[in-house]
């Protein structure tokens, strides 16, 4: 992802996020928070937490984790690991017990901004090594937020050794107004996979700024989907590299997005090497003034021959003040390659929405069923039939 340059702000969000770096904030006090001049933010600038002297979050009182826990949809088996307002809450966690500790470090991404916010103030998450040749089964993965005018920023390194799996299931939720800025690190070893599936439900005066970036070897698969439904302001950012041949990458998702919120899926999928497959679909639901963005870039280097990228997304309007802004790329440098990419706007369709109503359908019951076709396709990408279930629950919730 090319580095933008961006204009320092003072503002009381900057000032108080440089103040609480205690001297690791200098890229921060650099770069400043982006606004509509940086083309990566364009259609997300971060005027809304600009004004907030944002500070770091109390610990988790025992009731408030007990209250943001019940009605989340949860998995009844699998290794759990809890964070409250950027704590490990021990009590609640236990790794997969093929899981061991002490991943390798990694370098910073330049020019990502919620990269440089969260290695400024990054606080300690997952540090996770997969021996080789080893299934560490589901890992669910809980971070949750209580506060007002709080931020937390969770670090987390994932490394799978050759041969090695495990299915993380990602789930962020919370009460109050606060900015959540994860991070994941991962490196996929070869013939290894990671299923990562994403369910945010942040508070609806929540701020979440999440990356991922993800290096992977030969054969190895990252196979992701995000499932966007929550936040005042949302974005999930995905840099990816596939940097041995054959390796493969899903980045798909869903956006459920009403009211006046703003959620945002953007992704850069490198090619570095041949013979590597990627694929992208992203749908997006908007309701009353929702807005959406869709922001996804594949490189294919020269080197990259042979490549296989696909990239799609669709969106439905349900609401004259909805909006959508989507920017689809392809860069390619090699000449033997098979990419694609394309976006899609519509809006329900009065000829089906007519045949079930004249059926007996209530009209409200009979936009769900449409919507829900409409997501389908989708949601079906998430191979993990429990995982699918648990995030359909959630889509109807």
């Amino acid at each position: 992802m090319s580095v933008q340059p961006i204009v320092a702000q003072e503002t009381q969000a900057l000032e108080a996020f440089i103040q609480r770096a205690s001297g690791h904030g200098t890229a921060l006090a650099e770069t400043g928070l982006p606004t509509r001049r940086v083309e990566a933010w364009r259609y997300t600038p971060l005027r809304t937490i600009a004004e907030t002297a944002w500070q770091q979050a109390a610990p988790l009182a025992s009731e408030s984790v007990a209250a943001l826990l019940d009605g989340l949809p949860l998995p009844e088996s699998g290794a759990r690991m809890v964070y409250g307002n950027g704590r490990l809450l021990d009590g609640l966690s236990a790794l997969p017990e093929a899981a061991g500790q002490g991943s390798d470090p990694v370098s910073p991404l330049r020019g990502v901004f919620s990269a440089t916010l969260n290695m400024a103030l990054g606080e300690k998450g997952l540090d996770l090594r997969i021996p080789a040749g080893t299934d560490a089964g589901l890992l669910t993965l809980i971070s949750l937020c209580d506060g007002a005018d709080v931020s937390t920023h969770l670090q987390h390194r994932i490394v799978l050794e050759d041969g090695a799996s495990l299915t993380l299931y990602d789930v962020n939720a919370g009460e109050g107004r606060y900015v959540a800025n994860p991070r994941f690190d991962i490196v996929v070893g070869k013939g290894a996979a990671l299923r990562h599936i994403k369910l945010q439900r942040e508070s609806l005066s929540g701020t979440h700024l999440a990356i991922v970036s993800a290096d992977v070897s030969e054969k190895g698969e990252y196979d992701s989907f995000t499932l966007n439904q929550g936040g005042s302001l949302a974005r999930h950012e995905a840099v990816v590299t596939l940097n041995a041949p054959h390796a493969m990458v899903h980045v798909n998702g869903v956006q459920i997005v009403n009211g006046q919120r703003l959620n945002d899926l953007t992704s850069m999928i490198h090619h570095a090497a041949p013979d590597g497959s990627s694929r992208q679909t992203v749908k997006t639901v908007l309701s009353d003034a929702g807005q959406g963005v869709f922001q996804g870039k594949i490189l294919v280097d020269r080197v990259a021959q042979k490549t296989d990228g696909y990239q799609m997304n669709q969106a439905l309007l349900l609401s004259e003040k909805a909006q959508i802004n989507s920017k689809p790329e392809l860069e390619i440098y090699a000449d033997d390659v098979k990419c694609s990419h394309g976006a899609t706007v519509g809006a329900l369709d009065d000829e089906q929405l007519f045949y079930l109503r004249s059926r007996g359908v209530p009209e409200a019951q009979a936009r769900d069923i449409l919507v829900r076709a409409f997501l389908i396709d989708a949601l079906d990408l998430v191979a993990d039939e429990t995982l699918r279930d648990l995030l359909g629950r959630s889509m109807e919730s």
